[in-house]
């Protein structure tokens, strides 16, 4: 199955489990670069790596926002759950941008996608107070 199909699942190693690219660690540059490359095998681990311990919190969401309607749903999945983990790791997010999107997620087509934006929404209403539609 091709890790590129939207409608299969990304085909994890053992190896890539330990964050895929990032298991050595990572810089802002290596993050653009596993972007560029495309692959959705690597891609569905910047948010979560870029969320939980973000080095620049405007930096990391503009990363969530760049990918949120990925073709495929597991990264779009995880893009979303990377708005939650920044409310709780920065207690800041741009609420003009991000709220439509983790509201939209919510009616994804691919549970997986709409499970992690429940999430979200859990983690956002209680770390920044927000309440969604």
């Amino acid at each position: 199955m091709a890790a590129s199909d939207p409608k299969q699942p990304v085909e994890l190693s053992h190896q890539s489990v330990q964050m895929g690219p990032f298991k050595d660690g990572w810089t802002e540059q290596d993050v653009e670069e596993v972007i560029d490359k495309g692959d959705p095998s690597e891609i569905l681990y910047v948010p979560i790596i870029v969320s939980m311990d973000p080095p620049d919190p405007e930096w990391s969401q503009e990363i969530c926002l760049r990918l949120v309607n990925h073709d495929h749903w597991y990264v779009r999945g995880n893009y979303i759950l990377g708005f939650g983990h920044l409310a709780r790791t920065t207690g800041k997010l741009d609420k003009e941008r991000v709220m439509p999107v983790v509201s939209s997620a919510l009616t994804d087509p691919h549970e997986y996608v709409r499970g992690h934006a429940h999430d979200a929404v859990d983690d956002i209403s209680h770390y920044l107070g927000w309440s969604f539609p």
